[in-house]
């Protein structure tokens, strides 16, 4: 191994540093002799908190500054929530690792003062928080009795928001919300039959530059080929329907016995239309698959909500 030292870029939200300590710690495990330095960069998306992220655009919004910093070698890798990296990765750079998947579902988040420990013990009219469109639409599709708050910020300006709140609670990734050590705040884990998760959730993308080889090799025990041929599949679909992480588009692949199952939908903001399917194949076409389902998403009248999105958005 060349390198003996590497600089890991990350936001610097307390799961960002999360997420890049891990990789860090894993890196020193397996490279004994290596130094590795975090360096925290501010995103757009971090600066920006007054605004719906439906309303100030999402290419990049939690990535691009990163990416830059990797483009002027300020940088060796820049570590993410896979969710938040965009189809099109900048030239130059690469997904150079998806690491193994957390639990990918929702988790309903209760008020500490309200009894409503499920969305279901929700009453009629009920506040939920989420700033995710995808939610919000599937949640309306569940819940059409229930008003929807909108919110911004990390998950503890969000969890300290909610405490002084009057809402019933709000949606989260369990992934967030486990790595941070809340689990025990969790009053419902929202099954995938109901709640699809974004593209990507719960695993973390590690960027780098394409050529960096020796980052490259630093980089390939992160790996996971499950995870990766899942991910894979649920980007394709993403890049075919032009999406981004503020429209309403959920996927969810599972590879078993080197057989990928891609489940995903499209769905309106008021919830009233939401287009599901599912499509199975062979691990090694996951991109294939991924676009096909898209196809047939948009053949159904995925087209039609997206375009009408856009144009409020």
């Amino acid at each position: 191994m060349a390198r003996t030292a590497v600089i890991i870029g990350t936001r610097g939200s307390e799961l960002a540093l999360w997420q890049s300590d891990h990789i860090a710690g894993t890196l020193k495990r397996l490279f004994p002799t290596l130094q590795v330095e975090i360096k925290k960069i501010k995103t757009t998306g971090d600066k920006i908190l007054d605004s719906p992220l439906s309303k100030i655009g999402d290419k990049g919004l939690f990535t691009k500054e990163l990416d830059r910093a990797l483009l002027d070698h300020e940088i060796d890798l820049a570590v993410h929530s896979l969710k938040d990296i965009p189809t099109q990765i900048p030239d130059g750079l690469t997904i150079a690792a998806i690491t193994e998947r957390e639990d990918v579902r929702d988790v309903f988040i209760p008020h500490p003062s309200q009894p409503a420990l499920a969305l279901k013990d929700i009453p009629p009219g009920g506040e939920v928080a989420t700033g995710s469109l995808r939610r919000r639409s599937q949640l309306l599709n569940y819940r059409p009795d229930l008003n929807i708050v909108d919110i911004r910020g990390n998950l503890n300006t969000r969890i300290e928001k909610l405490k002084n709140s009057s809402w019933h609670g709000m949606i989260l990734a369990y992934a967030g919300v486990v790595r941070l050590g809340w689990k025990e705040i969790i009053g419902e884990i929202l099954p995938t039959s109901i709640f699809l998760p974004a593209v990507g959730q719960g695993a973390l993308g590690i960027i780098s530059r394409n050529n960096d080889e020796d980052i490259l090799s630093l980089l390939q025990p992160f790996n996971h080929q499950p995870t990766t041929v899942a991910t894979v599949a649920e980007r394709s679909l993403l890049r075919r329907l032009e999406g981004g992480c503020q429209i309403p588009i959920g996927a969810h692949g599972v590879v078993t016995n080197g057989q990928l199952t891609l489940d995903a939908l499209v769905g309106d903001l008021a919830g009233t239309t939401i287009i599901r399917r599912m499509l199975s194949g062979k691990s090694e076409d996951c991109e294939k698959i991924g676009t096909e389902l898209a196809d047939q998403l948009l053949q159904l009248g995925a087209d039609k909500i997206l375009n009408e999105i856009r144009k409020i958005s």
